[in-house]
């Protein structure tokens, strides 16, 4: 039997955020046996610990999604360090595919704050589909795009960047198809990923039906590269900008995560996410 715990990430309230299956002792597990506990959780993503392959790095861990095995994302990465850090005030390192992943934990408040750097800064993946085809894709209007130009970055995962106009458009938004497949095939992705501004940075939701996922309370990864989609707009200034992004709202799970971006030289130098969890089960599951 396998020792596993769930957390509930990005929120400080159980039941709300992004669950998280966390499974501990996952060294002798085949990527077959992995894949098929992650179809078992049915989870957007759960996280395995492994012994690192560096004795001064926290762990070595895989990722997946219920269809696929990822490189790198946020929610684990934040739920796992917690579950790690357990109540020390510490650095965890993760090494992940997509790199080493460095989490330093806080304890301001009575829930602790985790807050990784990207091990990746985003790039542009592929060109930017039609926007009559996004539209369609989404069950919306092209006048419901905008201010900003969509884009397709990928920083370990890829994800097509949709701008919205107001939080009318993005509570209407819902993968349609066949557009929607026509919509990921032309991108070269499987996930998309929606923003309006928001107070102080922006709502947002993540669709990846293809995955497993037909929607994400929070997407860690797609928050980060987010950072490239808002540079290319000319909405990051020079400097350090701190952006708070809400998502989940419209599927009843409202997460909160912290995006910190430094730029210099209109170029990005480092993305850093932040973000806190609630731990709310805990068992043992067979191995396959």
């Amino acid at each position: 039997m396998l020792r596993f715990h769930i957390y509930d990430v990005f929120t400080d309230t159980p039941f709300t955020g992004n669950p998280l299956a966390i499974v501990e002792g996952a060294d002798a597990l085949s990527s077959a046996q992995m894949q098929t506990l992650a179809r078992q959780f049915n989870l957007s993503e759960t996280i395995f610990i492994q012994r690192p392959a560096t004795p001064e790095h926290s762990a070595k861990v895989r990722i997946f999604f219920p269809t696929a095995e990822i490189p790198f994302a946020g929610h684990p990465t934040i739920g796992c360090a917690l579950h790690l850090a357990g109540d020390s005030e510490t650095r965890i390192t993760l090494e992940e595919q997509a790199g080493l992943v460095p989490v330093g934990i806080t304890r301001d408040g009575p829930i602790p704050l985790a807050e990784f750097t990207a091990p990746k800064l985003p790039v542009r993946h592929a060109d930017t589909p039609p926007q009559a085809l996004i539209a369609a894709a989404l069950g919306l209007s092209t006048h419901d795009l905008g201010p900003h130009a969509p884009g397709v970055w990928e920083g370990g995962p890829p994800f097509l960047y949709i701008p919205v106009t107001s939080l009318d458009a993005l509570a209407l938004a819902r993968p349609q198809e066949p557009a929607w497949s026509d919509l990921m095939r032309a991108a070269r992705v499987d996930c998309a990923y929606l923003y309006t501004v928001h107070g102080s940075g922006y709502r947002a939701r993540m669709f990846s039906p293809s995955a497993g996922i037909p929607e994400d309370p929070a997407t860690g990864s797609a928050s980060a590269i987010l950072a490239a989609q808002l540079l290319a707009n000319g909405a990051l200034a020079e400097g350090t900008t701190v952006l708070f992004l809400t998502q989940g709202v419209e599927m009843g799970r409202p997460s909160d995560i912290r995006l910190t971006v430094d730029v210099t030289a209109d170029q990005i130098t480092a993305i850093r996410i932040a973000g806190r969890a609630v731990k709310i089960a805990e068992g043992q599951i067979r191995i396959p």
